[in-house]
């Protein structure tokens, strides 16, 4: 029934909401320097030029180490923008230049695109509260990723970001909900 997965999805939020704000300084900085790792592989591997990614918040695996990476290769990187329609606009970011955007969350300051940018990235990464090992992934809960996902003609490979206790045997699901190619965690790169 989806009233239940849509409760069971508050609560799975909250917990995992919970671990991630109790994780340790060292938890987080070791974290940081394996998914990074990872990430600099996986846009290796797909010889990426443009990359959408998003500006971490404080709770989440942090990949601006990966960012910094990305500029210095001169890889094209668009971040999202929310918009108040629930759809995403885009932006070409440096990674450091940001403000703070709709809901609280970091955005970055530079030239608008419109939604349809992203469709020429070679590779998406995004947010994900947990991801089950099918690929179907479970955000925060507003439905952004979801929707450009789910427009999109062609999609390019799309990876979600989270720490490794965070990819699990499943997750509630609903109609809308969209699946991604594979995750990227401190422990490695599993795909889909």
């Amino acid at each position: 029934m989806v009233g239940d997965a849509s409760h069971e999805k508050r609560a799975l939020r909250v917990e995992l909401r919970e671990r991630r704000r109790i994780m340790t300084a060292r938890e987080r900085e070791l974290a940081t320097s394996q998914l990074c790792g990872h990430l600099v592989d996986l846009a290796t591997d797909l010889h990426v030029s443009t990359i959408s990614a998003y500006l971490p918040t404080n709770e989440e695996p942090n990949i601006r180490p990966f960012l910094n990476w990305a500029e210095k290769q001169g890889i094209r990187i668009l971040f999202p923008i929310s918009r108040d329609d629930g759809l995403l606009d885009w932006a070409v970011g440096d990674g450091h230049t940001e403000t703070e955007g709709l809901f609280g969350m970091p955005e970055p300051v530079g030239e608008l695109l419109g939604p349809i940018a992203v469709n020429d990235v070679d590779l998406i990464l995004v947010p994900a509260a947990s991801v089950d090992r099918t690929g179907m992934r479970m955000g925060w809960g507003r439905g952004y990723f979801d929707r450009t996902l789910g427009s999109m003609e062609k999609c390019p490979p799309v990876y979600a970001v989270i720490f490794d206790r965070e990819l699990v045997d499943s997750v509630p699901s609903e109609v809308h909900d969209k699946r991604v190619d594979g995750v990227v965690t401190p422990g490695g790169i599993v795909t889909f």
